[in-house]
């Protein structure tokens, strides 16, 4: 598990273009409240974890608590790819 968070903090980084090192992202931070993601950059996360993983998202996958933070994250991405 800590090697699929790294890849989406990684993932997270380069797709979004954030002014932060992936290694300094912790898994418990509010993404949307600590870096500023809204509901573009949400997308463009979406397609990045698409095709980074491999996986397709359903409508039923899209909440606010599935990316609230790179915990969250890791556990829809290892339910998709189970």
């Amino acid at each position: 598990m800590d090697e699929l968070k790294a890849q989406i903090k990684q993932m997270i980084v380069e797709r979004l273009f954030l002014d932060v090192a992936s290694s300094e992202m912790t898994d418990t931070a509010p993404l949307m409240e600590t870096y500023g993601i809204d509901s573009v950059a949400l997308f463009e996360l979406v397609v990045g974890l698409e095709e980074e993983f491999d996986i397709e998202l359903d409508d039923t996958d899209f909440s606010v608590e599935a990316f609230h933070d790179v915990n969250s994250i890791a556990r829809l991405v290892k339910s998709k790819t189970d």
